[in-house]
């Protein structure tokens, strides 16, 4: 199974948000296992990185981000991403760009703690939760 982590999931590990800590640290376990192909929109890592780096310092953000990198692929944004979230009906336009960059790269699902951002998808979304329900059902 290929999923894309939402960044939101991600910000819940590093930032160890409760309640949301515990199912998103065992999407990225799991992972990292090998138990799924996770990927991460590539402007998922510029976001993660602009958030941490004020609370770790720059040098703690990028170790932290290689940690990230070398368990998730990165789903690239080109002009076809922009051009395909430019006229997609998503409400918000970050969220049009991680669906859209998700399906060039040919995922099953993105993983997302707000399930609704991405009802205009055309791919299985789940939460962290479900997507582990899903992953022991497989």
């Amino acid at each position: 199974m290929n999923a894309l982590i939402d960044t939101n999931v991600i910000i819940d590990v590093l930032a160890r948000r409760e309640p949301f800590f515990s199912d998103s640290s065992k999407v990225l376990d799991r992972a990292e296992r090998g138990d799924f192909t996770a990927w991460l929109c590539a402007t998922t890592v510029t976001t993660v990185y602009y958030l941490i780096r004020r609370h770790l310092g720059a040098t703690r953000a990028v170790e932290k981000l290689q940690d990230l990198t070398s368990i998730c692929s990165i789903a690239a944004v080109n002009r076809s991403v922009i051009d395909s979230a430019l006229k997609s009906s998503f409400a918000d336009f970050e969220d049009a760009v991680l669906s859209c960059s998700a399906l060039t790269v040919g995922v099953d699902c993105i993983v997302t703690r707000n399930e609704a951002d991405f009802q205009s998808s055309s791919l299985l979304v789940y939460t962290p939760s479900q997507f582990l329900s899903a992953l022991a059902e497989a």
